[in-house]
């Protein structure tokens, strides 16, 4: 994408855990140099920052609330001071304040999460375009959406808006982007055996009855959410844009069973 000296920079939003970090390690790994982002756990940054070290990749540790558009600004700037250009932009980083019902939800609540989960991307999105278009040499942009960007649940109204939302973002952007060989994807992954999903982890009967709706029989790990990432970015993709892919189990093609 990019005939820099420099190796390709992928930014990976809250790459200190998770997909996040899966993803940052197999973006090393396929020759990227990466730029860490967390929102409040450095030490979990700094872990990820070490294996991607020792991978023999240049890596980046910057702080960021994405919700604030100067936090993003000054994201984008310090690698402008750096003399560098991201190629990759994976928004990965997002909350999941689910629980009450819609008439039951504080303000603070909804704001909080459709600032962190749609804003926040689009904040992004819109700084790495405003470089990477005007420089001519394509890019990729992946979203971490969920598979509640198709699926409702109750008691997650913010979440699933939030998320729905980012579909069309990355569908927008796609048709925008495109003139700059930019292109902009989803990946909606299901039950993944993140820090998101601690309660299942630390509860073997929530865990089987949560699987029990999959298909395949079981939750997802990180790293193959990170694989189709990389795919998504690699230069086998390149024809591939607006789209979002599944990967969840069968868990989004399973809402009949019960009928």
């Amino acid at each position: 994408m990019s005939d820099s000296p420099h190796a390709p920079i992928a930014i990976v939003t809250g790459s200190d855990s998770g997909i996040g970090r899966a993803t940052a390690e197999a973006l090393a790994r396929a020759g990227h140099d990466i730029l860490v982002t967390y929102h409040s756990d450095r030490d979990g940054a700094e872990a990820t920052a070490e294996a991607l070290r020792a991978l023999d990749r240049t890596v980046h540790v910057q702080g960021l609330d994405q919700s604030d558009p100067a936090q993003v600004e000054a994201l984008f700037a310090y690698l402008d001071e750096q003399g560098l250009q991201a190629d990759v932009l994976i928004n990965n980083a997002g909350i999941d304040a689910s629980g009450a019902h819609a008439v039951d939800m504080e303000d603070d609540d909804w704001l909080k999460t459709v600032a962190t989960d749609l804003t926040g991307p689009f904040l992004l999105c819109r700084a790495f375009a405003r470089r990477a278009a005007p420089a001519g040499h394509g890019g990729r942009i992946v979203n971490v959406s969920s598979v509640h960007q198709e699926v409702p649940r109750a008691g997650s109204s913010a979440y699933d808006a939030a998320k729905g939302g980012l579909r069309m973002l990355a569908r927008t952007l796609a048709l925008e982007l495109a003139g700059a060989s930019i292109t902009v994807n989803n990946v909606a992954p299901g039950m993944i055996m993140t820090p998101i999903n601690q309660e299942a982890q630390d509860d073997p009967d929530l865990r089987r009855q949560m699987e029990s709706h999959i298909p395949l029989g079981r939750a997802g790990q990180p790293e193959e959410v990170a694989a189709l990432i990389a795919f998504l970015v690699s230069d086998a993709a390149s024809y591939i844009t607006g789209q979002s892919f599944f990967i969840d189990g069968g868990l989004s093609i399973n809402l009949g069973q019960g009928a």
